[in-house]
C-alpha cells in the first residue's frame, strides 16, 4: 500500500504547494511527521522545493513510536546517510532494506544545495501495522498451560517482540514433566537462551539419586535495553536450534537429551517453576512491553485477551506503557553541553547527578570552576574508573577514584555531592563504589558547567580539559536534585551545545556480531573495535590469516626438519590448526596422523562371541582429517591381519572413509570393491579357491596385509573380525597411522605466454574478509594480476609500475588503494611474493619482505564486498611473452628468506633434491625440443634431439655457469620410430636412459666416461638442487639460451606420450582435463594413438599442422610439486 505524509509536501505538486523550507538553513533543523499510528514503512522519496534552488543532497532518517527516544535508521553495514536530490524537480526514492515500524518519522538535513536553502517535498510508502501488545511492570506475569499435553513435534517455534529500559529480566520460562525447562532472559542487555534438563544420578548404592543439570546456554544481541522493539525467534529443527535476535542468527547443535521438548507450562514476564526440587529460577521479572507472542502458531496474547481458561493473567495491561527518557549522544571530539550553574556561590555545596554509557575507557564527564578558590573540578573516566580531580595553581588539591569496568556499554549512574565539609562521588548507588573526602575548602557549584568536553579555546569561556573528550550517551542529568530539561536544551532555550544528538542514544555495539575470526576476542571503543589474536593461531586486524603452514611440505621447504608442527590445512578457513608429526627423513615429506591403537593386537576365540569389533579414534578432528586427505597428493594406511582357522569373508570387514565411513570388503594391496586381498591379485594365495589367505580356514598362521592407498576409503574407522567363536580360531590385527604426502595447494602455477592469456574462475567470495597471495615474475613494467568486478564493487591487484604493486578495491565507500613500492625493479624476471588482505577493519598489502602497507576502512561504511562476475587471473596487454604467475587464494605458507640476499627472490629452500622424468616420442624432426623444466634464475633442465639426431640433456643449475650437456652416442633418434627416455636424479647423481639397446656412458663432474655393457648416461653435477617453476613440452623460444632458442623456435612436429615428471602427468591432464587442471595449451593438439608401437596408448598426442609456414607448436605449462 502507499500513502503520502501531508498534502503540502506531496511530490509532483503545483506551484502553490511549494514544500518545506525552514527559516534557517543550518544543522539544527528537522522535519517531523506524525503518521497517526504505528506504520510499517517500506520506502521514502524526496524532491526539492517547487520552482526554487532549494533541495537536500543528503539526510538522516529517524523513527520513534512516541515522538521521543529517536532511533536512526541505518542501512546494512551501518550506513546512516541517504543521498538526496541534485535539483528541485527529480524524485529520488529509497527502498528500505529492512522495513521500519514507527508512528513518527524525522528527517534531518545533512547537506543541501550550496546556492540555495534547505527545501523538501517528502513521500513515504508503507502499510498500517496491527499487533497484539501487553505491558509488564515488574510484578506482572502471564502463565499459559499447555493442556491437553501437546504431541512431540520435530519442529517447534517461539517468537516475540519486546522493548524495555531495564537491562535484565525474564521474558519467558517454560517447563515440562520430563524435567525439561527453557528460559529466555535479558542479562545486561543481551538475550540469553537456556535449555535445561535435570537428570537423576546416583553415584553409588549408598547415596540417593540427586538432580544434576544438563545445560545449553546461548547468548545473542547487545544493548537491547534501548526502549526500541527487538525481534526474537527460537526455532528447534530436530537436533539443532536457531536463535534469532533482530538480524543476527546463531545455530546450535543440541545434545541428544535436549532434542525433544516436553513443555506443559509457559510463564511470561517471570520465572515460575512448579517443582520444588529444581533450582529457583531467576527472580528478575521483566519490565517492559511484549508484542506478537507466538508458540507453535498459538497467539498467546490474544488468548489472554479472550480470557482463555488455560491462561492465568496477573497485572498485565494490553497496551504499551512507555516511560519518557531523554538521552543525548556525544558523537565527536567537538561534542559538549554547557549548562548554567549557580548564579551566586552557595555555601550549601554542590549536587550533580547523571547516567552514562560508553565503550571508551577515558573521557571527561563534567568540569566547572571553583569561583572563590580559583580552582577547577574535573569528573572524568580514566582506565574505566571514575576519578574526581580538584586542581588549583598547578597542583592537585584533591583526588578520588572509585568504580571499575565502567566502559562496558551499560548505563551507570554517577553522583557528585558536597555537604557540610564532606565530598562524595558514587557509582550506581553502590556503597562499595563510593569514595569520600573531607576537603579543607568548600566545593560550591560553579556558574558554568560543561559536560563531555569544552568549547573551542578561542571561545572566551573558562573551560579546560586536559583529558579525553567523552563519547557516549548521557541521560537523567540533575543539578541540585532538579532534573535538566534536555528538550529545552535542544530548542536552544537552555544552555548551549555542539555536536550532540538530543533525544536519542546512538551507541552501537561493534562486537555484536563479532567480526573477529577464529574465536578471537573483541573489544571496542566508541569509533572502532580491536581483535585480540593471542592464542588463536591467526594474525591480522580480524585474526583472519593463519600463522601456521598448510602442510608438512611447506615446513620442509622452509628448511625445517622432522618434528611436531601445527598444520592449518585450510589456511584462513574455519578448520582449526592441529599438531601433526612431520616425517622429513625420506624423499617424500609425510604427514603422520596417529590413532588410539597402532600396536599389533591379538584376538583369541571366545565362546558366545562371534565377532570382535574395534573402533579407532584419531588425534585429528573429522574436518581436519578430511582436509588433509583432500589436499594431499597421496595417502596410505597399513592394515595387517594375521589369522589362524579363519573363514574371513563375509565374516570380517573394515569401515573407512569420511564421516562414519562405509563398509569395505577389500584388504591391503587390492582395489576397492574387489572383495580381494593382495594375494588374490597376485594369484599366490595359499588356497587358489580363495582370494584372501584368511578365507582358507587353515590351521597354520597366515596373513593378509598391505597398504590401503585409495583416499576415498581412508582413514580406517573400525575393524570387525568374525569367526572368532570356534575353538582354535585366532587372529591379530594392526592398523598403522594415516600417512599422507604432497600438497596440492603448495605449487599451482600458470604460465602466461601471450598478451591475451588469462584464466577464468568462479566469482571470488570474500564479502567480509579475504586474503590473496601469489608469486609472480615478469620482464614487463606493468600489468593486471587479478580482477573481479561487481555491479559497483571490485577488487584488483596489479603491477602499476616496475617498482610498485597496487591493491585497489571498492565495497561501496568509493575506490581505495594500498600501494607498496620496492627499491629495486620488480620486472627482473625473478620471483616476488604478494600478499593482500581485506577485511571490515582495514586492507593490507605486503610485497616480499618489505613492511606491509595498510588502509583503514571507514568506521561507519559499507563492509560487504559484493562481486558477481568471473574472477580473472590474467596478464594485461603490456605484459611480454614469457611472463609467469603463481597464485593461491588462501594463505599457503610463509617463505623462509635468506637475509643476506635480495628480498625479492625465492631461493634454494624452494627446491627439489630428486626427480624422475620419463617420456616417449616419435618424430622425424631435428633439432627438436622435447621437454623444458625451468627454475627461478634461468636454471633449467632441457631434453632435446639435437641437429645430429642424438638425445641431448642439458642441466643448468647455476645461472653464472654454463650448462652441463649430456649426449648419447646413439644417432638416428629422429627416424620416426618410438623412443623412450627416462631421467632420474638423486642428490648429485643423474642418470639418463634411452630405450634398451645403447651402451652406458657415465661422467664425473661433467667429464663423461664410457662404460661397457651399460644402458644409459650417468653424471655428477656440480649443484644438486633444482628450484622448479614449471615444466613445458615443446616450448616457444622467448628468453631461452641461444643453444635452445633455435630448436624451440622450430616447434615440434611428431608424437609425445607417457610424459611424467614425478607424480605429475602434464600431457594426460592437457588431453583429459584441459579445463579443470592447471595446464595451458597453445597451438594445435590432438589426441592420438601414435605413442605406442601397437598404436594403443590412449594418452599420446601429435602435432601435424603448420601455422604461417612454420611447424605447429603445442605448449604445456604445469605445476610440479
Amino acid at each position: 500500500c502507499h500513502f503520502s505524509l501531508t498534502q503540502h509536501f506531496h511530490l509532483h505538486t503545483h506551484p502553490r504547494a511549494g514544500g518545506w523550507s525552514p527559516l534557517s538553513s543550518d544543522s539544527f533543523q528537522w522535519l517531523e511527521v506524525d503518521l497517526g499510528g504505528r506504520t510499517k514503512i517500506t520506502a521514502v522519496a524526496t524532491q526539492g522545493r517547487y520552482g526554487s534552488s532549494d533541495w537536500l543532497t543528503a539526510y538522516l532518517l529517524m523513527f520513534s513510536d512516541t515522538g521521543h527516544n529517536w532511533k536512526q535508521y541505518r542501512q546494512e553495514d551501518s550506513i546512516g546517510a541517504f543521498p538526496g536530490n541534485s535539483n528541485a524537480d527529480s524524485v529520488v526514492q529509497h527502498t528500505l532494506q529492512q522495513p521500519v515500524v514507527a508512528r513518527y518519522l524525522r528527517l534531518i538535513p545533512l547537506d543541501w544545495n550550496p546556492n540555495g536553502r534547505i527545501g523538501l517535498r517528502l513521500e513515504t510508502y508503507g502499510c498500517p501495522y496491527i499487533s497484539d501488545v501487553m505491558s509488564f511492570d515488574g510484578d506482572s506475569s502471564l502463565v499459559y498451560r499447555l493442556s491437553p499435553r501437546p504431541r512431540q513435534m520435530a519442529r517447534e517455534t517461539i517468537s516475540l517482540k519486546f522493548k524495555t529500559l531495564r537491562n535484565s529480566g525474564i521474558l519467558l520460562h517454560a517447563e515440562g514433566q520430563s524435567e525439561h525447562s527453557l528460559t529466555l532472559e535479558l542479562v545486561k542487555g543481551k538475550l540469553c537462551f537456556t535449555l535445561l534438563i535435570f537428570l537423576y544420578i546416583s553415584l553409588s548404592a549408598d547415596f540417593p539419586a540427586s538432580l544434576c543439570p544438563l545445560q545449553r546456554l546461548v547468548s545473542l544481541g547487545s544493548l537491547l535495553d534501548d526502549q526500541h522493539w527487538h525481534h526474537v525467534a527460537v526455532e528447534r529443527h530436530s537436533s539443532h536450534l536457531n536463535l534469532t535476535v533482530d538480524r543476527s542468527t546463531q545455530w546450535v547443535q543440541l545434545p541428544a537429551k535436549l532434542t525433544h521438548w516436553d513443555l506443559q507450562q509457559l510463564s511470561v514476564g517471570a520465572g515460575r517453576g512448579h517443582s520444588s526440587q529444581r533450582p529457583v529460577v531467576s527472580n528478575r521479572n521483566f519490565h517492559g512491553c511484549l508484542e506478537n507472542l507466538l508458540y507453535n502458531g498459538l497467539t498467546l496474547i490474544d488468548l489472554a485477551k479472550q480470557k482463555d481458561q488455560r491462561v492465568t493473567v496477573g497485572s498485565v495491561t494490553f497496551s504499551c506503557a512507555e516511560p519518557v527518557s531523554i538521552a543525548m549522544t556525544f558523537t565527536s571530539p567537538k561534542s559538549f553541553l554547557w549548562l548554567p550553574g549557580a548564579t551566586e556561590p552557595s555555601s550549601a555545596g554542590v549536587s550533580v547527578g547523571l547516567q552514562f554509557r560508553t565503550w571508551n575507557k577515558a573521557g571527561l564527564l563534567l568540569t566547572f570552576e571553583l569561583p572563590k578558590q580559583g580552582g577547577v573540578v574535573w569528573l572524568y573516566l580514566s582506565k574505566s574508573r571514575l576519578h574526581l580531580h580538584i586542581h588549583r595553581a598547578g597542583r592537585a588539591l584533591l583526588e578520588l577514584t572509585t568504580g571499575s569496568a565502567l566502559n562496558d556499554g551499560q548505563w551507570h549512574s554517577v553522583e557528585l555531592y558536597s555537604r557540610r565539609g564532606r565530598l562524595t562521588i558514587s557509582v550506581d548507588g553502590d556503597e562499595g563504589a563510593t569514595a569520600h573526602a573531607s576537603p579543607s575548602f568548600p566545593v560550591p557549584m560553579g556558574s558554568h558547567l560543561f559536560f563531555g568536553g569544552c568549547l573551542a579555546e578561542d571561545s572566551g569561556q573558562e573551560c579546560s580539559n586536559p583529558f579525553n573528550v567523552f563519547q557516549g550517551c548521557m541521560r537523567l542529568l540533575t543539578l541540585d536534585n532538579q532534573p535538566v530539561d534536555l528538550i529545552m536544551v535542544q530548542q536552544r532555550l537552555l544552555g548551549n551545545y555542539s555536536d550532540l544528538q538530543i533525544d536519542m542514544c546512538g551507541i552501537i555495539d561493534r562486537c555484536s556480531p563479532s567480526r573477529c575470526e577464529h574465536g578471537s576476542s573483541c573489544s571496542q571503543s566508541w569509533s572502532t573495535f580491536h581483535c585480540n589474536c593471542s592464542s588463536s593461531g591467526y594474525s591480522g586486524a580480524t585474526c583472519h590469516s593463519s600463522i601456521y603452514e598448510q602442510s608438512c611440505e611447506a615446513y620442509r621447504h622452509k628448511g625445517n626438519t622432522s618434528g611436531y608442527y601445527y598444520i592449518d590445512v585450510d589456511g584462513s578457513g574455519p578448520i582449526r590448526p592441529q599438531m601433526i608429526y612431520c616425517n622429513m627423513t625420506e624423499a617424500k615429506t609425510w604427514m603422520v596422523i596417529q590413532h588410539n591403537n597402532t600396536e599389533l593386537t591379538r584376538v583369541r576365540s571366545s565362546q558366545g562371541k562371534n565377532q570382535h569389533s574395534v573402533h579407532f579414534e584419531y588425534t585429528s578432528e573429522e574436518e581436519q582429517l578430511v582436509g588433509i586427505i583432500s589436499q594431499s597428493e597421496h595417502c596410505e594406511q597399513e592394515l595387517v591381519y594375521h589369522c589362524r582357522r579363519s573363514q574371513g569373508s563375509p565374516l570380517s570387514w573394515w569401515v573407512g572413509g569420511p564421516g562414519a565411513g562405509r563398509v569395505q570388503t577389500y584388504w591391503g594391496g587390492a582395489p576397492p570393491g574387489s572383495q580381494q586381498c593382495a594375494c588374490g591379485l597376485q594369484e599366490n594365495c595359499i588356497d587358489p579357491k580363495h582370494y584372501c589367505n584368511c578365507d582358507a580356514d587353515h590351521t597354520e598362521w597366515a596373513n593378509d596385509s598391505g597398504l590401503l592407498t585409495h583416499k576415498e576409503t581412508l582413514p580406517v574407522r573400525s575393524v570387525v573380525l568374525g569367526d572368532v567363536q570356534r575353538p582354535g580360531s585366532e587372529g591379530a590385527y594392526r592398523v598403522g597411522p594415516l600417512r599422507c604426502y604432497g600438497d596440492k595447494n603448495f605449487w599451482n602455477a600458470a604460465f602466461f605466454d601471450k598478451e591475451t592469456s588469462y584464466l577464468h574462475f568462479p566469482t571470488f567470495h570474500g564479502e567480509l574478509s579475504a586474503d590473496i597471495s601469489f608469486l609472480f615474475k615478469t620482464t614487463s613494467s606493468s600489468g593486471v594480476f587479478l580482477e573481479n568486478l561487481g555491479i559497483k564493487d571490485f577488487i584488483r591487484i596489479e603491477l602499476s609500475s616496475s617498482t610498485e604493486v597496487l591493491f585497489s578495491f571498492d565495497v561501496g565507500n568509493g575506490p581505495l588503494e594500498v600501494r607498496v613500492e620496492a627499491s629495486i625493479p620488480l620486472n627482473d624476471n625473478r620471483w616476488h611474493r604478494v600478499h593482500a588482505e581485506r577485511n571490515v577493519k582495514e586492507a593490507s598489502l605486503r610485497l616480499d619482505d618489505l613492511p606491509a602497507a595498510t588502509q583503514e576502512a571507514p568506521a561507519d561504511g559499507h563492509i560487504h564486498l559484493q562481486l558477481n562476475s568471473q574472477l580473472f587471473i590474467e596478464v594485461s596487454g603490456s605484459f611480454k611473452s614469457g611472463t609467469s604467475v603463481s597464485y593461491t587464494f588462501k594463505e599457503p605458507y610463509e617463505l623462509n628468506r635468506n637475509s643476506s640476499t635480495l628480498p625479492s627472490s625465492i631461493y634454494s629452500d624452494m627446491t627439489l633434491r630428486a626427480e624422475n622424468i620419463s617420456l616417449s616420442f616419435r618424430t622425424s624432426q631435428s633439432p627438436a625440443l622435447l621437454l623444458y623444466i625451468s627454475s627461478y634464475y634461468r636454471e633449467y633442465l632441457a631434453v632435446l634431439v639435437n641437429s645430429e639426431d642424438k638425445l641431448e640433456v642439458r642441466y643448468k643449475l647455476d645461472s653464472s655457469r654454463e650448462a652441463e650437456v649430456l649426449r648419447s652416442r646413439v644417432r638416428s633418434l629422429a627416424n620416426g620410430q618410438l623412443h623412450t627416455v627416462t631421467i632420474s636424479r638423486l642428490a648429485d647423481t643423474v642418470s639418463v636412459q634411452v630405450t634398451h639397446k645403447h651402451p652406458k656412458i657415465s661422467a664425473v663432474s661433467g667429464s663423461l666416461q664410457t662404460a661397457p655393457f651399460g644402458y644409459g648416461i650417468e653424471t655428477m653435477v656440480s649443484d644438486f638442487s633444482l628450484p622448479l617453476l614449471s615444466c613445458s613440452l615443446c616450448l616457444d623460444s622467448g628468453d631461452l639460451d641461444p643453444e635452445l632458442a633455435r630448436p624451440a623456435s622450430l616447434g615440434f612436429t611428431g608424437c609425445l606420450s607417457s610424459v611424467h615428471f614425478n607424480s605429475v602427468s602434464p600431457l594426460k591432464a592437457a588431453l583429459l582435463h584441459p579445463d579443470s587442471s592447471p595446464v595451458i595449451i597453445t597451438g594445435p593438439l590432438a589426441q592420438s594413438s601414435c605413442g605406442s608401437s601397437t598404436s594403443a596408448n590412449p594418452y599420446a598426442a601429435e602435432t601435424t599442422h603448420h601455422l604461417s609456414g612454420k611447424r605447429g607448436k603445442a605448449v604445456f605449462v604445469c605445476w610440479v610439486y
